[in-house]
C-alpha cells in the first residue's frame, strides 16, 4: 500500500514539475535495516544435528 501512495505521490510531483518547468522536490528514502539477535543463531541446526549423529554413533558401538 506504501509503494502505490509513493508512486501517485512521485507522479503528481512529476507532473506538476513538467508543467510549471520547476525542479520536482523529492524526499529522501528511508531505508530500515533490521539486525539479528545474535551471529550464532545458523549455527543451532547444525550443531543439533552433529550431536545427534554423535549419539547415534556412540550407541551403535
Amino acid at each position: 500500500m506504501k509503494k502505490i501512495a509513493l508512486a501517485a505521490a512521485m507522479s503528481v510531483a512529476a507532473s506538476a514539475a513538467f508543467a510549471g518547468n520547476v525542479e520536482p522536490v523529492v524526499a529522501p528514502v528511508v531505508e530500515v535495516v533490521e539486525e539479528t539477535s545474535s551471529s550464532s543463531s545458523g549455527a543451532l541446526l547444525p550443531i543439533l544435528a552433529l550431536l545427534i549423529v554423535g549419539a547415534a554413533v556412540a550407541s551403535a558401538d
